[in-house]
């Protein structure tokens, strides 16, 4: 029952209510005694007009429901602020708060039947009691006992795997990708791809009888997530088969190209070739099939590599909003310039980049204009690479809007029911596909050959003056207008663009606002008529940033599979040039360790900022795009070498000391006829370990050895994309507690954690480790919890856990300061207090403090140190090449 709305119905209802209990009474033969509860909407409006006094004595409790505080229903409790309710509720009535999340964001009391009667609901979770806490899943996500032992994980196509025997135990049991992937014959698997896209499914019919615009949407859509600021998103993982990107409004009937044409494909090749690269595979497949005789045309640039999700990235920040396709994500900047939220890149919660009709369905070009830009410019696209992706992109295919969405389609594959076996957008308008097909509302091609790479695009876009118009659909899209068309031969002669199903019938062609901003923009305007009088330009140029959208998030070249691999080297996949020496021995690295041990014992330079140095070069490797790290020796570079967190002063006099020892030691190489040379990015690292060893011993430890595996080289700045670079600076690290920004720190340590691919333990550790290493920004004390600093031992955890310490907060809201019964107060930061607060991190603090973990704690330190130097060495990894025949072989 609901509540009553107006006040002249409310007696009535408190006597219907009074008469509940009593007839229940009349009915039971027992004595039990029955109570009546009733929910309280919180819209204040409705409130206003129930007679909470009158409901008192009739009641036996109240329950207040927040869903309505705030629109759907999200966990924030918060929002009961939002509404004064002293006024409406008398003090006297009873309320007990409902408090049961919904991940669906939907009403709690929502409830669906799963059979026999049952009814599904979420029970509470310690996230729900708890919202703020620290929230440690990202890094146990995905786990390896996700998926079955024959398929390979991520971790198996990292150096850990490849290293298992210096590093220790890894994922190496399970199949190695790069090993079924030898397997694959490419030749075939090409030739599957394109007779699946050219052949029709009754289950989803190919538009124009060809599946190459909906597998280049697939593609583009799987890669497109991807940001620069986090290196999350695109489609190395095959995420757009999990949710939430397998449900996003933009994302619409992409589910059907999995399950209708590359799941035949994928069911035959089994693991030879996950996911994420079939889908990548297909979509160059599409292109090529399209741009001319099937065989005849290059294939276009391809690494493989990309190893399978399997259970939803939870590390990944898509916005905070509660409903598809709103936006909440735009804040006034500094100028008062609208500016979207960082890491973001789509301009909507569940498009991937922007609004076709332009933003939050305005149709404004110029607006439209700068929304792309800012978008493919987080996703680390010029201007040009822009233009040439979204020109060669509606050179292909239609958009689909023939009635619309709100009533005819159904829900999205997650909230669909579960008979329809994980396909979602249920479509009831007429046959529900073919030419009924409802996707973005949007309806109608861009050129007369929609299956064909040529110059149409541009040649209609700058050729017509386009109108407002709408789509079946509802939605706001262009057409030519009356008098372009009558200067133009007419509307037989401009209506030239084919049915995608019906032969014979012919349509205007269309654009979206965002395809007028390429021509109205001031800078994207030049650039689309210079490819519009030059397709052999906007065909080198598509292909390139193709290549550079599918593989955005793949890291440098060592890492990709197959014979396709560009030969040129691409500055946004940091190349590192090729040594031209042997590298370093056994002897050597002694040699090595001897001179940089004399230099500390001289005070030339300290454990500690060799300590500082060689993290400072390897901590930047993120496993989100496979970027940073110490490989290429880039700390000494523009623009690593002036970040703020890298403790500029220090690391300019570590690296004067390493250039000099470098310079010294290769001449001395190169004046004794001996071919081995070391590099800047192998000395750092070296001089790092040197530096834990001798801290080690300094704790007791006399023979601890760091694994060093030589063979990095150097990059030039010239190598070095600066601007791109910006990206990897960290805003906060925990691990050398520098705040850079306001925020949470022990939240940015959880993520600086996972993009280095630690588990919790190490993390811990490696926290532990560096500050009794005295590891620190700028060398402060806060957090170097032990008296003897510089000293390799579990003190830090000791002294975190002493209950005797009692930690108060400082005036800055940063720093605490621990009381201790003997000795100076310590001072600690809150990443240092949350490894002591949060039950499960104090958990492994409390491991290694214990009187007996000693040894345990410096093993797993330098477990944990070397593989974080070790995160990028991707030229240890084996690679193979695919099976190809010499049909494709001769023109590599």
């Amino acid at each position: 029952m609901r509540f009553p709305k107006d006040k002249d119905n409310m007696s009535n209802y408190v006597l219907l209510l009074n008469d509940i209990p009593l007839a229940i009474k009349g009915q039971q033969t027992n004595d039990r005694e029955y109570g009546l509860m009733a929910t309280l909407p919180c819209d204040v409006e409705i409130m206003e007009n129930i007679d909470l006094i009158a409901l008192d004595s009739v009641l036996t409790e109240f329950n207040l429901l927040s869903y309505d505080f705030h629109g759907p229903w999200d966990g924030n409790l918060t929002a009961l602020a939002r509404v004064e309710l002293r006024d409406i509720i008398p003090k006297s009535i009873r309320f007990r708060l409902i408090a049961m999340t919904n991940p669906d964001g939907k009403c709690p009391y929502h409830r669906e039947s799963v059979g026999d009667g049952e009814v599904s609901r979420r029970p509470m979770t310690v996230r729900d009691w708890w919202p703020d806490s620290l929230d440690l899943r990202i890094l146990h996500q995905d786990p390896v006992a996700a998926r079955p032992s024959h398929v390979p994980h991520p971790s198996c196509t990292t150096v850990a795997a490849a290293t298992a025997a210096i590093i220790g135990p890894s994922s190496s049991a399970h199949a190695s990708y790069a090993e079924n992937f030898s397997r694959l014959d490419l030749d075939a698997l090409r030739n599957d791809i394109h007779a699946a896209l050219t052949t029709s499914h009754p289950s989803w019919p190919a538009d124009y009888g060809h599946y190459g615009p909906l597998m280049i949407r697939l593609a583009w859509h799987s890669a497109g997530t991807y940001r620069v600021f986090d290196g999350r998103g695109g489609g190395n993982s095959g995420n757009i088969r999990l949710p939430p990107l397998n449900s996003w409004p933009d994302n619409g009937n992409l589910d059907k190209a999995c399950r209708y044409i590359l799941w035949p494909i994928k069911r035959k090749y089994g693991q030879s070739i996950s996911w994420a690269d079939l889908i990548i595979l297909a979509g160059n497949v599409a292109i090529e099939s399209m741009m001319g005789r099937w065989g005849e045309v290059q294939p276009l640039w391809f690494g493989g590599g990309r190893v399978d999700a399997f259970a939803p990235e939870e590390d990944i920040y898509w916005g905070h909003e509660p409903e598809w396709l709103k936006d909440d994500r735009h804040a006034k900047g500094k100028n008062l310039d609208v500016v979207l939220e960082e890491p973001l890149g789509a301009v909507q919660m569940g498009l991937i980049y922007v609004n076709p009709e332009g933003p939050g369905g305005n149709p404004d070009i110029l607006a439209s204009a700068k929304d792309i830009r800012e978008t493919f410019g987080r996703m680390g696209m010029n201007d040009f690479e822009t233009v040439a992706l979204i020109a060669g992109g509606h050179t292909f295919g239609k958009a689909h809007g023939a009635a619309e969405a709100s009533k005819y389609v159904g829900a999205e594959p997650e909230g669909a029911p579960i008979n329809q076996m994980g396909l979602g957008w249920k479509n009831s308008y007429l046959s529900g596909k073919g030419r009924d097909t409802i996707t973005s509302g949007l309806e109608g091609a861009w050129t007369a050959n929609p299956t064909k790479w040529d110059s149409g695009y541009f040649h209609l876009l700058f050729k017509y003056d386009w109108m407002q118009s709408k789509s079946p659909g509802g939605a706001t899209q262009w057409v030519p207008t009356m008098e372009s068309i009558n200067a133009n031969g007419g509307p037989d002669v401009v209506a030239n663009v084919p049915d995608a199903h019906e032969q014979g019938t012919k349509h205007f062609p269309i654009m979206f606002t965002t395809d007028l901003a390429l021509r109205y923009d001031p800078i994207y305007g030049p650039i689309s008529q210079l490819f519009h009088l030059n397709q052999d330009k906007l065909t080198e140029a598509f292909k390139k940033a193709w290549y550079k959208l599918c593989h955005r998030d793949m890291g440098p070249i060592s890492r990709h599979l197959g014979p396709y691999l560009p030969k040129e080297p691409l500055i946004w996949l940091d190349p590192i040039p090729s040594a031209d020496y042997d590298i370093i021995t056994t002897d050597d690295v002694q040699h090595l360790q001897n001179l940089v041990l004399d230099a500390v014992k001289q005070s030339k330079v300290s454990i500690s900022d060799l300590v500082k140095a060689a993290w400072a070069s390897a901590s930047t490797y993120r496993c989100t795009d496979h970027r940073g790290g110490a490989n290429g020796g880039r700390i000494r570079l523009d623009p690593q070498i002036n970040w703020e967190v890298n403790d500029p002063v220090s690391l300019a006099n570590v690296i004067s000391f390493l250039e000099t020892l470098k310079e010294s030691f290769n001449d001395y190489q190169n004046q004794n006829n001996r071919t081995t040379r070391v590099s800047f990015a192998d000395l750092i690292i070296l001089a790092g370990n040197t530096a834990i060893e001798e801290a080690a011993r300094k704790a007791g430890h006399m023979n601890v050895k760091v694994p060093f595996v030589a063979g990095r080289a150097d990059a030039l700045q010239s190598d070095t994309d600066v601007n791109s670079f910006a990206a990897l600076q960290p805003s906060m690290d925990g691990f050398r507690n520098y705040e850079g920004k306001v925020g949470r720190p022990e939240a940015s340590l959880i993520d600086r954690a996972h993009l280095m691919t630690l588990t919790t333990p190490e993390m811990v550790v490696l926290v532990g480790g560096l500050r009794v290493l005295n590891a620190n920004t700028d060398q402060s004390l806060v957090g170097v919890l032990t008296d003897r600093p510089g000293t390799l031992d579990n003190a830090y955890f000791i002294n975190l856990l002493d209950e005797n310490t009692t930690w108060l907060p400082l005036g800055d809201g940063k720093s605490f300061q621990g009381n201790r019964p003997m000795g100076e107060p310590w001072t600690a930061s809150r990443v240092d207090l949350v490894l002591g607060s949060n039950a499960q991190l104090r958990a492994v603090c409390e491991a290694y403090a214990c009187a007996d973990s000693s040894q345990y704690f410096l093993r797993d330190f330098v477990s944990s140190w070397t593989k974080v130097t070790m995160l990028d060495r991707f030229d240890l990894l084996p690679t193979y090449r695919a099976n190809i025949s010499h049909r494709h072989a001769s023109k590599l």
